[in-house]
């Protein structure tokens, strides 16, 4: 235990015990391959214990005794038909969840028929104009049943109007719904550069969102807070975390600031990291998230609910890490990073798929990935008990380290927004201060890997291997005339009356922050607006964003 705990954080080892007994397990018995019988998990009876505050080892009691992580594949390419088509295989093939990727068009809230899209319609991922899109992306599929992961940003609010209609118009309410709205839009202006507003007016919707599942979603993630891509734009592990954080508490600071209880939002909130192929950092990393984000929802926000304190993520190996040269190596590479992910305690898991830095997975490769995963949870052993390497004094040292390099970005943060992280973080946007800090980071890791003080197999060592042609994903350019279309059928059936009228009340509104835009937004949907007219009907209120240059 670190001396500047106070007695407070000490959890008897009979509270721990309780806990796991009400825990319901997958099995009777979980011992070593030679017959060697396992606790639960391991460390003195005044230490800390999965479960319990500051939940640095682990969020649950029993962790993956109860249940393993979802395996959720990213999957997302050329018409709503073709991704609906690999879903079901993933579905078929074990997966036990769906992330769906979106092309640049959707990302950006631009319709297929816009100039802006022409020669990217379906390219990086799913086209998703309409309502009709929406409902071929997910048909055949229970949406009361299975977990839904949608990886969308500035056009977030619609995306989830557009599902819920879907669903609700197929018979299942929205209060059945589960899964994840990624909706964190301030790792957008840092890292991901796919922003449509200004930062000011987007915190509002993404609120909204909050506000929104809260009173009418009970089962689904209003924002996952992502890492994840301030760490493939180049960041250190340390920063990914900070910036991570960091963002999570400037959404809390919103949602107080809108009215709402902390404690009635703050549960459905989750993370989405990055697992780089420094093993060891990472696992240290995702451990000194839980801590700092239970201490902070209870001494800063005054969280009470357990749920609201236990920090809970989404993990993704590298997409950054992965090389074109030998690109088979690549399965090492995803391997060791998802057990990473797992022994930090990750509560759902995608696995990048080999071919990746070349093009979209192929099927195959798809599969392969999905596999690895199984193979962690079904052959090695490492979900039999929680957080094996707590008590590492190497970890646990890590694990402070970063947690304190954490804290000094949180006080540079605060000290920009005069005591609030809400307008540290947007100041620091608005000032270019994330960017910079990024970017210095992946200068100095490029840097290093032209010296030969940082090594990549195949890259920069060990070139002379079997660089061979791997068989690639590719999207017809068919797929971009048919999907416009779709698209031109829906706009020729639908009723301009009703279309005028929804998208006149979602731009009044947007000019009134006391009214939450759900609700004109599913209207929207219903009456069959497209994705990029809502957007517009916004901008027309919100205007647009520009970066400022960096200094």
């Amino acid at each position: 235990m670190r001396p500047d705990r106070g007695w407070d954080e000490v959890v008897s080892r009979d509270e721990y015990d309780a806990d796991y007994a009400a825990s319901r397990l997958r099995k009777d018995r979980f011992t070593t391959m030679s017959g060697v019988e396992l606790e639960p998990v391991y460390g003195p009876a005044d230490g800390e214990f999965p479960g319990q505050f500051p939940f640095t080892r682990g969020a649950f009691a029993s962790m993956y005794r109860s249940k393993v992580w979802t395996m959720r594949q990213f999957a997302g390419f050329g018409s709503a038909a073709d991704t609906n088509q690999r879903f079901r295989q993933l579905l078929a093939d074990g997966g036990t969840g769906l992330s769906t990727a979106f092309d640049m068009p959707t990302l950006l809230g631009l319709d297929s028929d816009d100039p802006l899209a022409r020669g990217e319609v379906g390219r990086a991922g799913v086209a998703v104009d309409t309502v009709e899109d929406m409902g071929s992306l997910f048909a055949q599929i229970d949406l009361s049943a299975v977990t839904t992961s949608m990886t969308i940003n500035s056009a977030a609010a619609v995306l989830l109007a557009m599902y819920v209609v879907v669903a609700e118009e197929g018979g299942t309410p929205r209060s059945a719904l589960g899964g994840t709205l990624q909706n964190d839009i301030l790792k957008e202006y840092q890292a991901q550069k796919e922003y449509v507003f200004p930062p000011r007016p987007s915190v509002r919707l993404v609120t909204d969102v909050v506000a929104f599942t809260a009173a009418q979603m009970p089962r689904w993630h209003p924002i996952s807070i992502s890492g994840y891509h301030i760490r493939e734009a180049g960041s250190t592990a340390a920063q990914e975390l900070a910036f991570t954080l960091a963002n999570g508490f400037a959404y809390v600071e919103a949602a107080l600031e809108a009215g709402l209880p902390i404690d009635d939002f703050a549960p459905r909130l989750s993370f989405f990291f990055n697992a780089h192929i420094d093993f060891f950092e990472e696992i240290a990393k995702y451990r000194a998230a839980r801590r700092i984000w239970a201490r902070w929802l209870r001494d800063r926000y005054g969280a009470q609910a357990t749920k609201s304190l236990t920090l809970k993520f989404h993990t993704q190996t590298a997409g950054v890490s992965l090389t074109a040269q030998q690109p088979e190596v690549n399965l090492a590479r995803v391997a060791i990073e998802a057990l990473a992910g797992v022994l930090g305690g990750t509560q759902s898991l995608h696995t990048d798929s080999y071919d990746e830095a070349l093009a979209l997975p192929t099927e195959k490769a798809a599969r392969l990935a999905l596999r690895t995963q199984q193979v962690i949870a079904e052959e090695t052993g490492v979900t039999n008990v929680a957080d094996p390497l707590g008590g590492s004094w190497f970890v646990e040292s890590l694990t402070d380290a970063l947690e304190s390099q954490a804290e000094e970005i949180f006080a540079e943060l605060l000290g920009r927004g005069d005591g609030s992280l809400l307008e540290g973080v947007l100041h620091a946007i608005e000032e270019g201060w994330f960017q910079n800090e990024i970017a210095d980071a992946a200068y100095r890791f490029q840097r290093d890997l032209g010296r030969g003080d940082a090594a990549i197999v195949g890259v920069n060592i060990h070139t002379d291997g079997d660089d061979r042609e791997v068989p690639l994903l590719s999207i017809d350019p068919i797929v971009e005339a048919e999907q416009l279309a779709r698209l031109a059928q829906v706009k020729a059936h639908r009723d301009p009356r009703a279309v005028a009228d929804a998208l006149a009340r979602i731009s009044a509104e947007a000019a009134d922050p006391s009214i939450n835009l759900m609700p004109a937004l599913i209207d929207a949907s219903i009456a069959r607006c497209t994705v990029g007219e809502q957007m517009s009907a916004m901008r027309s209120c919100f205007g647009t964003w520009v970066e400022p240059p960096l200094s």
